[in-house]
């Protein structure tokens, strides 16, 4: 079975083409007109997915050297996301279904990032626990089986991925936030500032409003050297330092809980997924913290870490060849949930 998977939640225009489970092609492509406003504007996005949707997806079946004709499903992201985002993906995905007469799937996005480990050379298998961590969710999910899992807790306001960014932006680091944090961080002190860690108890759910909060008031409180004045040095060093210092303490929860969670569930295999999986230090963590009882950390490649077509196609490959299919009335679901 040939699926092709389309992507467009969020701000990535992204297709791909998965044959018989496997991934023959995956185009993406990001769209740098955010980065002067320091976050995505919708309105924005949806015009670039609208300028960029034909070319990404003719490319990504060029790429696995295909026609239109010898697609068999044509599965789309239908939530959650960005309203108008969602919209171009699937109208564009339903004209073309309709257009070759084969079946259109709507897909759950993070049904896609639970499932995106099992795109990479080293599958592991089932059963395993699954931390999400993107710009817009952070979730622990428990999965016993394909689409058998429970949702043990998520975050009660903003993701980490959200919160990565928003301090980057406080700092006057640009957009995406996370890579950058991540890069300076490695020159910098993590224990520079003790920011708060937001445990909430022993559950399962996350909080990351406090720390951003933290680092404002930090900064309030302590400008950031002048580089005219003070030279380049010391303000190098204080941005260092502070992205260490909040990176830490983003990793200090997520590992924590993520741990305490595969204990409790009798886990050994633990994924990561969502853009924040390629956080460096959240990998080295997470693979310390799991090793001495012998738990596995599972990282997807870096393709797959970001919102992609290839999680969409997957997930609809492994859908359609159980025989389900979607209505052509599929609305766009900005407030899906994983149920």
């Amino acid at each position: 079975m040939t699926v092709l998977g389309i992507e467009t939640s969020c701000d990535e225009t992204s297709a791909a083409v998965v044959i018989d489970g496997r991934v023959a092609s995956n185009v993406i492509s990001s769209q740098y007109v955010h980065q002067k406003y320091g976050g995505v504007v919708p309105e924005l996005a949806s015009r670039a997915h609208l300028r960029l949707i034909i070319q990404v997806v003719e490319e990504a079946l060029t790429r696995a050297s295909i026609g239109r004709t010898e697609i068999d499903t044509v599965a789309v992201t239908c939530g959650p996301g960005l309203a108008g985002a969602l919209l171009v993906g699937l109208s564009f995905g339903k004209a073309l279904a309709y257009g070759l007469g084969k079946p259109f799937l709507g897909v759950n996005h993070m049904e896609g990032h639970l499932y995106s480990n099992l795109l990479g050379p080293a599958p592991h298998g089932f059963p395993f626990l699954s931390l999400i961590v993107s710009g817009g969710h952070t979730m622990l999910v428990d999965v016993e089986a394909p689409f058998r899992h429970t949702v043990l807790g998520q975050t009660r306001d903003d993701a980490a991925g959200e919160a990565f960014d928003k301090v980057a932006k406080m700092l006057g680091l640009g957009y995406p936030g996370g890579p950058i944090i991540d890069h300076r961080a490695r020159e910098g002190d993590p224990n520079g500032v003790r920011f708060p860690r937001a445990f909430l108890g022993d559950g399962y759910e996350f909080s990351f409003s406090g720390i951003k909060t933290a680092v404002l008031y930090h900064l309030r409180r302590h400008p950031l050297p002048d580089p005219a004045r003070e030279g380049g040095g010391p303000y190098e060093r204080t941005i260092n330092d502070l992205c260490a210092s909040f990176q830490e303490a983003v990793v200090d929860v997520l590992v924590t809980k993520t741990i305490a969670a595969a204990a409790a569930c009798g886990r050994f295999d633990i994924a990561i997924a969502g853009g924040v999986s390629a956080n460096t230090r959240l990998r080295r963590r997470m693979e310390e913290a799991a090793a001495p009882a012998g738990r596995r950390v599972h990282t997807p490649p870096p393709d797959y870490c970001m919102d992609n077509g290839a999680m969409i196609a997957y997930v609809g490959w492994m859908r359609s060849t159980a025989g389900e299919l979607s209505s052509m009335e599929l609305p766009a679901l900005p407030n899906l949930e994983l149920q």
